[in-house]
């Protein structure tokens, strides 16, 4: 694949240039605001790139999906987005240009995590009852609290349970209530990333825990979601359908 490496110059971004070769892909281009001006192979903006790509990566911020998405529309290539923190408004512009281009969109591109949210789902569905609390863990350096890997894990347990309410932080005083999921973040040194998930019924806890020992796993996935989402039709796709599609 002739991969469009969008926030290039970021972690993720270099981690993903270390593994292309390796992996049997090529750079069409990096870009990010960050590279050295005449840099070759390498630009500021997506409009300064017109050659030909497969596809786009991006690993960059949020706050650059409008541009992003418009880019992609023009030129009809297919996106992975492995971004998080989008804004309702960002996420409505995500849902428009699904409509032209195939756009692959999660908040962690680990396999595991998606086989993760599954036997999230699973256990849900099985315990009705019990209490669920969410723990993460990443480094002290990330911006968005709770991560958007645990709201996924949160929302697969609602997608069983839509009466359940999400409490982000026990802060105050007051019994657990039935309904609620609990989401606790931590922040700690070079943690790469911790979600656990804790299904207790009172007389039994069930415990499904996913740690990511190397970053690389995540730009791994990302471009296996990459290579997946080549020749898919417009539409919005995650990791459930790369999941479901691989099994």
């Amino acid at each position: 694949m002739r991969i469009l490496l969008h926030g290039c110059t970021g972690r993720m971004g270099k981690t993903v240039l270390s593994l292309l070769e390796p992996a049997g892909h090529t750079l069409a281009a990096g870009v990010s605001p960050e590279v050295v001006p005449g840099t070759p192979g390498f630009y500021q903006t997506l409009a300064a790139f017109t050659g030909p790509a497969d596809v786009v990566l991006d690993f960059s911020n949020h706050a650059a999906t409008g541009e992003l998405l418009d880019y992609c529309e023009q030129r009809r290539l297919p996106v992975v987005l492995a971004t998080t923190g989008q804004t309702p408004e960002e996420l409505a512009r995500i849902g428009r240009a699904a409509g032209t281009v195939p756009v692959f969109r999660s908040a962690n591109m680990s396999l595991g995590i998606a086989v993760l949210l599954d036997l999230a789902r699973r256990a849900a569905r099985m315990f009705p009852d019990a209490d669920v609390e969410i723990v993460e863990a990443h480094h002290n350096q990330k911006l968005d609290v709770p991560s958007g890997t645990a709201l996924m894990l949160a929302n697969a347990v609602r997608s069983v349970r839509p009466e359940a309410e999400f409490v982000v932080g026990r802060h105050e005083n007051g019994k657990r209530k039935k309904s609620e999921i609990g989401i606790h973040s931590l922040r700690l040194g070079n943690e790469v990333g911790m979600h656990e998930i804790l299904i207790t019924t009172g007389n039994e806890t069930l415990t499904l825990k996913h740690e990511a020992e190397s970053r690389a796993l995540f730009a791994e996935g990302a471009l296996a979601a990459a290579a997946w989402l080549m020749g898919k039709p417009a539409g919005l796709y995650n990791m459930q359908d790369l999941l479901e599609e691989s099994l």
